[in-house]
């Protein structure tokens, strides 16, 4: 009997985060150039690895749980997880400093606007 529970894993990895990126979170970063680029040079990595890993039988994978397509030694499904994987970290980073960036422009704009005062309270008081 086969049952494609690794496989529909990695599907459901992939879907995750793409519905993270374009539907919950709204980070758009797999509509850049820049995202695709860094996960073409990520990918290059994880197929020399996974490559080395399952040609040297160190990880080995029941063939009833996967397709069998496999790239470089590794089943494709592990370029789902893969992709889910860094896909997910990258959009958890650019929401966290997008984040980030929106507590510096409140807190500046707060600051400025007290610095503003105070400093015209003085000048105020130094110029009588």
């Amino acid at each position: 009997m086969i049952h494609y529970g690794y496989t529909a894993a990695s599907v459901l990895a992939v879907l995750v985060a793409v519905v993270v990126d374009l539907l919950v979170l709204r980070t758009r970063i797999l509509r850049t150039k820049l995202f695709w680029a860094t996960y073409g040079i990520v990918i290059f990595f994880q197929l020399i690895v996974n490559g080395v890993l399952t040609g040297l039988g160190i990880v080995q994978y029941d063939p009833r749980v996967i397709v069998g397509v496999r790239l470089a030694y590794a089943p494709l499904e592990d370029l789902g997880f893969g992709f889910g994987l860094v896909t997910l970290t990258l959009i958890l980073w650019v929401r966290l400093e997008q984040q980030a960036r929106r507590r510096q422009r409140t807190t500046a704009a707060g600051t400025t606007s007290t610095t503003t005062t105070a400093t015209t309270s003085i000048d105020r008081t130094t110029h009588r």
